[in-house]
């Protein structure tokens, strides 16, 4: 599903342990990280695409997280040249995401990342919460920082423990 701009809707999952810290995982295979993520099926709303998601990917039920808030809108990211699929129709040029602050309420024990067929991650560690955006992918950076930006308030409504990035 790709939308007339060439935008595959999808989701982003900011997990959350009770510090505050966030779950970092490792693509399978690569020295990627990323934030769990996901492409939408027709049929879904964002909400239900990040639940299938956060069970596919980190192995999680709905009943173990809380979700504190998201994005209010579609933050959209390119894809590098050497990424985007020529020869396919429609062509996708990139993501649009909805992305999602959750607050997990189980144990680290209940993550798994080999819940699916083929899991998308091999590793995952907490960190803290603006670790991300100097470790992501560079195209990827731009909606790391909108969403941690925008969602931070809700977890920290106090103030962040950094300055914002």
């Amino acid at each position: 599903m790709i939308d007339p701009d060439g935008f595959r809707p999808n989701v982003g999952i900011i997990l959350s342990n009770r510090k505050g810290q966030l779950l970092w995982a490792r693509r399978v295979g690569q020295d990627a990280w990323q934030f769990p993520q996901g492409g939408m099926r027709s049929d879904e709303t964002p909400a239900e695409a990040m639940y299938r998601e956060l069970t596919e990917e980190v192995g999680l039920r709905p009943e173990q997280v809380e979700v504190i808030g998201s994005t209010r809108g579609w933050l959209r990211y390119r894809l590098p040249r050497q990424y985007i699929r020529h020869g396919t129709t429609p062509l996708c040029i990139g993501q649009k995401q909805v992305w999602f602050l959750l607050r997990m309420l189980c144990p680290d024990r209940n993550v798994c990342l080999s819940k699916s067929e083929r899991p998308e991650f091999d590793r995952w560690c907490w960190v803290d919460y603006w670790y991300p955006l100097r470790n992501v992918v560079s195209f990827k950076r731009k909606v790391y920082r909108q969403a941690l930006n925008e969602l931070a308030p809700l977890l920290f409504p106090d103030g962040t423990p950094d300055a914002r990035r």
